[in-house]
This record gives C-alpha cells, structure tokens and sequence, in this order.
C-alpha cells in the first residue's frame, strides 16, 4: 500500500471495502459506482458517507460539500475522505476548498479511464488529484492507490461502462 502511515494498512484496507458498499448501493440505485466516506480525526469513526449522484455530483464532491456545511475548518483538516477511486478535478478541489485535510483512495484514475474509455458519461480528465492540491495554498495529503484492493474496487466497475 502506497503511504499508509496516517492510518494504518488494516484500517485502510476497512474503510476502502466499506466506500466500495457504498459504491455498490449507488449502482444498485441506478448511479455510477462510486462510493466516499468522510472518517473523523480517530481515523475510524465514520461521518458520513455518499455515493454517486451524476455526473456533476461526485460522490467525493458531494461529501466534500455536505462536510463544509456542517463541520468546522480546523476540525476538517483533520478528517480523512476515504473514496474508491481517486478524485477527479472538480472532486480534489472541492475537497480542497472544502479542508479536508486528508485523501485516501483505493484505484487510480487512469485505471478508471482504462474501464470506462470514451463513456459519454465518463469522460476522464488526466489530471492527478496530487497536482491539484499542489497548486494550493494549504496542504492536501493523498494516500494511494491502494494496489492490494484494486482488482476489489475495479470488479465493480468492468461491465457497468460496456
């Protein structure tokens, strides 16, 4: 596992597979199968958690934004966003803009765009989450991928965008 050390490979490993229940329940609803959790300072407590919406309303947005309403900005900072796959733009700077101080994603994007190819209604920016908190002001960690559940969290995903 890439850069565990905030929470711990275990704990990694149980919050992703319960972001990846959430994803299935979106998919089981009729929505993209994306699924993100916001877990408190403790790194086990989970806040909240969302699943895809549509196309404009990520999961990791949605959270992000639902977060910044109800939580405070010096306890956000403190929070992890635990998601599926690894935050799109709009999703890393609305998590950004949002404080969340924190990121842990399960797959990378561009094994996203490999599932999804030219989907009209997944259309895949290139853009690494960590080059959009490194054009920030304030620090954003990012931990991931997490190879090891990979195969887990894509599954979901190989016939969804066929």
């Amino acid at each position: 596992m890439s850069n565990l050390t905030a929470l711990g490979e275990a704990q990694a490993a149980t919050l992703l597979r319960r972001a990846n229940i959430v994803a299935q329940r979106a998919m089981r609803m009729g929505r993209h199968p994306f699924g993100a959790l916001l877990v408190a300072p403790d790194g086990q407590t989970v806040l909240a958690e969302q699943g895809n919406i549509d196309t404009v309303n990520h999961a990791e947005s949605t959270l992000a934004r639902t977060a910044a309403a109800n939580y405070p900005g010096a306890y956000l900072a403190q929070c992890t966003l635990v998601t599926t796959f690894e935050p799109c733009a709009m999703c890393a700077g609305t998590i950004y803009w949002a404080g969340i101080g924190r990121v842990l994603y399960g797959a990378e994007e561009s094994a996203l765009k490999a599932l999804t190819g030219d989907h009209p209604e997944n259309l895949t920016l290139e853009l690494p989450c960590r080059t959009v908190f490194a054009a920030g002001q304030r620090a954003t960690e990012v931990m991931g991928p997490v190879l090891a559940l990979e195969e887990e969290i894509t599954a979901l995903h190989r016939d969804f965008w066929r």
